[in-house]
Order: C-alpha cells, then structure tokens, then sequence
C-alpha cells in the first residue's frame, strides 16, 4: 500500500477516536498511537525506545508518547525531533450532529442537510476534502510523522542519524504534553549523546487570504505575551462625580491605545505579525452601589515575530502613560465647562498620570517594607494557590492586586505585567549554523518534490502551537524583564525555561492543508495533504539529517 494511502487511512483512523482537550477522552488517542508504534518491528525488536511521559502533576493522568528511532549507517548523532499534538477542541459547536463530529463519512452525508457556508459546501460536494474534528487539526500530521517513522524503519541499514518523536497532548489547552516533554528531550539529548539538529511540526496549514491559492511550509513560528493592566483609580459617590478617577475609563483608553493598533506589529523581513487584541476588560467591584469601583483589570494577546519582553514592556508602559494622560488631559478639560457651565469655581483636578511594571512597583514597595515585602509575596502566593478556581491569568491579578494593597501609595496607578502563557518566538533568520541548515533542508525539499501547487516557504508559523517550547532567550536581561513582570511564573505557572534555553532549537512546519479550524466545517484537502505534504517532510527529514 503507498504511503499516500495509509497517511490517508490511519488519518481516519485516529479521528475517530474522540480525544477533546481536558478530558480523559485524551488518553484514548494516547494509547492508540502508542499501541501503533507498538506493532512496528523496531519497537518490537526495541521496546526501550518506546514511552509514555506524564504531565506534570495533572489530575487527569494525561501522558505523551515519545518514540525514538536510530539509524544504523555511519555512528551520527545528528538527531531530528519530530512533534504532533493528539488532542482536539471539543465538539459543540456540531449541535445536533456532535455524535458524527469524528465519523468523516457519516458527517459528510449529515452535512449535506445542513446549511452552510458556500465554500464549504462547494468542497463537500466536490469530494476532494474529508470534514471532522480534528481531522485537520491535528490528526492528519500525527498519523504523517507516523507512517513516514514505519517507512524509515524499514531500511534502518541505509538510515543515517537519528529521530525523536513526541506526541503531546494538551496542545489546545496549556501544553502540558510539550512543557513535560522538552524536559524528556533534554534527558534524552544527555543519556544518548544526540545533537539535535531541529524540530519539525506537522500542524495544520491553510490560506493566508481569502482566494490563497499557495500551500505555505513556515520556518519559524510567532510567539505571545499576556500584557496585562492592573488600575487602580480613585473612588467617589456617583454624586461628586469629578472627585473620583474611574478606572473604567482609564481601561477604556488603554484599550483604544493598543487594541488592533498596527504600531504594535511586529514586522520580520516582510512578515507582519497580528496587532494586540483585549482577551479581559472588567471592573473588580464585586457588588451594585453608587459608589464608582476602585480598581480595574485588562490583558491582551500580543504577538511578537522579534520583540522581546524587555522591550515589549517598555512599548506597553508609553502606551499606558500616554493613555492615561489623554484621560487626565479630557478630565480636566470637561470639568472645566461643567464648572463654567455651573457657575461653581474652577480648580485644575489632582490626578498625575502614573505607570509602572510589576518590577517597579516591587522595588518600590521594597524600599518601604524590606524584607518582610518577600515573606508577605510568598504568603499572598500560597494562600491564592488554595483557591483552585483561580486559573493563571486570575491569580497573577489577585497577586498584583494583593501586593498593591500593602503600599502605603494609594494614589492612582497602572501596574503593567505579564499573566500566562509565554510563547517565546523563534526567529529562524540565517546566521546560526544550525539555522542555515534548516533554511537549505527546506529549500531543498521544495525544490525537488515535484507537485501542481505553487509551495512558498514563510518565517513564522502563525498560530500558537508548542514550537515555541523547545528554545527561550538566553539574555539574562530579557528573561528578567519575563520573570520579575510575571508574577504566577514558578508558582501557579510552571514553564520549563532551562531546559527550552537548553534545547534552543530552529523550527519548522510542514503541515497538511485545510479549512476552517476549530469550526464545524473543519476540513482535509486530501491531495495535498495525504500525497504532497508528506513528500515535504521525507525530503526535509533526509536533507537534514545527510548535511
């Protein structure tokens, strides 16, 4: 059978099982990928380089699968890992037809009694595409990387170099799989010697534009902060008005400074990275009075192509200064006229734009209490940890807002930090040996496997996946810009940032082609999906591995 076709039937195979991200539903993809790599001769002959790794400290017990293959031309150590993501979003979003969400025959015969978008029915009818959850997302490069390892070890004698594959769950949730495989990878990487070369996703590809007619491989993938705004304002009655400063508004202005604003795009070699967008706008006032709330909190997701944390932070303090002026500036403007208007005496009102990070106001309130600023931090940290209803960005909140408490200022501020998750970027731009390497392996491969598709190579893989993990910054400027601003890290936030320095490799996504992930109407393009893409990847994997 060709290779084409079991990708395509192993494909199915795979999305018929349910495994919905944060649900138990996720180990029964675990198993019956471990349960194929199972029957392989090689694992049969080497059944040590087969295992299941746990997440860390997960009430579900979900585990990964990570399978090592060795070449036996030569004595290399040169060694490619190879990732996949097992689980799926959930499946509501298919109404009435949820039974048949992972059954891409039957939905297929479902879905023709549906309405739908004319794209979409335009690719049912044609044949040419499969429809289901997670079928493009991510079950088709999982069983890719899978029958193209059955391949290789097949002909072992003539194979030079080695592969680690790692199927992680999680990957649509928090990356608990990844995060506790790149920790196995670096123990790998020290038990056997290996020199990693690079990591190679399949994840899903799929136009840029409407009418994109390319198939695109991404060397690189984006990365994302959680910039994050805590206001404290100045309370007063509803009926002193101009007594108060309301951090409704000065969230509001923070908001129209950065949301969707193209200054903040991050711009690569042509390569533009999406603008900040608000994830969270709320007050903290937890009951109905005529009192104005006090307090306010906001994030964003922030892509970054090159910036860094250092530097992201210091874009985000101007951004909320200048916010914050604006509002003072309109403030006393329209009191003024309301005084006028009243007949009542003018005085220019109090309020000083004021902004600080985390780390500021840290050091700040460290001037005032000492020591005992450390000891209050960790107590604040370990009570919020008993309250299991908080999630990450909640608790790094309820830590600013805690440790804000304690500082005897009460004056209006915007504390700015980082809540999680942390995507590092990776730049693959050129100038590392192990980069270049990469940049040829994939020329190469496109240049040589023939097809019908104009296939571009771009920089950075646009969608958050867990190619960001497997490397970090190394400046210790910039990852203390990241630690000090990010108040959950090492506590309700754990992220491996050793062993991701450690690991610091390039990346890149070879994935199959498709529509409309996370929709009910996600869909596979079969023909270049189950024949092309896969080509892609067996040219890559040689090239790099024969340089």
């Amino acid at each position: 059978m060709s290779l084409s076709k079991r990708i395509e039937e192993l494909t199915l195979e795979l999305t018929n099982i349910k495994s919905i991200v944060g649900s138990k539903s996720e180990l029964d993809s675990v198993n019956a990928v471990y349960k194929k790599f199972e029957e392989m001769d090689y694992y049969k002959e080497n059944p040590d380089q087969l295992k299941f790794v746990d997440f860390e400290n997960d009430p579900l017990e979900r585990k990964s699968v990570v399978a090592t293959m060795k070449g036996k031309k030569g004595n290399s150590n040169k060694t490619l890992v190879l990732i996949g993501h097992t689980d799926t979003v959930g499946i509501s979003d298919y109404g009435n037809l949820q039974e048949y969400a992972t059954k891409p025959f039957e939905l297929a015969e479902k879905l023709k009694g549906v309405s739908l978008p004319e794209d979409a029915k335009k690719d049912l009818e044609s044949g040419e595409w499969l429809f289901g959850r997670g079928i493009f997302d991510m079950k088709c490069g999982v069983a890719t990387l899978m029958c193209i390892m059955e391949d290789i070890s097949k002909d072992l004698e003539n194979f030079e170099g080695n592969i680690v594959f790692g199927a992680v769950g999680d990957e649509e949730g928090n990356s608990g799989g990844m995060l506790s495989v790149v920790q196995d990878l670096v123990k790998i990487q020290e038990k056997e010697g290996f020199e990693y070369l690079a990591v190679l996703d399949t994840d899903y590809m799929t136009q840029l534009y409407p009418g994109d007619d390319n198939k695109y491989i991404f060397v690189g993938t984006v990365g994302k902060l959680m910039p994050s705004f805590y206001v404290v304002g100045k309370e007063t009655h509803v009926g002193e008005a101009y007594k108060g400063l309301d951090p409704n508004q000065l969230a509001g202005a923070i908001t129209n400074k950065l949301n969707l604003k193209f200054e903040f795009c991050d711009v690569a070699e042509g390569e533009v990275s999406l603008p900040p967008i608000t994830l969270r706008q709320k007050d903290l006032k937890e009951e109905y009075s005529v009192q104005i709330a006090k307090t306010a909190t906001l994030y964003f997701n922030y892509s970054t192509h090159k910036t860094t944390p250092d530097e992201v932070m210091v874009k985000l303090k101007k951004a909320a200064n200048e916010a914050f002026t604006e509002v003072v500036d309109d403030l006393n403007d329209q009191y003024k006229q309301f005084c006028e208007a009243s007949n009542f005496p003018h005085e220019e009102l109090p309020w000083k734009p004021r902004v600080m990070s985390f780390q500021e106001l840290y050091e700040a309130m460290k001037d005032e209490m000492g020591e005992e600023l450390d000891t209050k931090i960790e107590e604040i940290k370990e009570e919020l940890l008993k309250d299991k209803s908080l999630d990450e960005r909640d608790f790094s909140m309820r830590v600013v807002q805690e440790v804000h408490k304690l500082w005897s200022d009460k004056d209006p501020v915007v504390v700015v930090y980082y809540s999680p998750p942390y995507y590092p970027h990776i730049y693959v731009e050129g100038s590392e040996p192990k980069d270049k390497k990469l940049l040829e392996s994939v020329d190469e491969a496109v240049n040589t496997v023939e097809s019908d598709y104009k296939i571009v190579s771009k920089k950075f893989y646009p969608y958050i996946s867990d190619l960001s993990f497997v490397s970090a910054p190394k400046d210790p400027k910039i990852m203390e810009a990241l630690k000090s601003n990010m108040p959950a890290l090492d506590s309700k936030y754990k992220l491996p940032l050793d062993a991701m320095q450690k690991l610091g490799l390039p990346v890149v996504n070879i994935g199959p082609f498709g529509k409309d992930a996370h929709k009910f109407t996600e869909r596979l393009e079969k023909k270049y999906s189950f024949e092309v893409a896969p080509e892609l990847v067996k040219e890559t994997i040689k090239n790099l591995l024969s340089k």
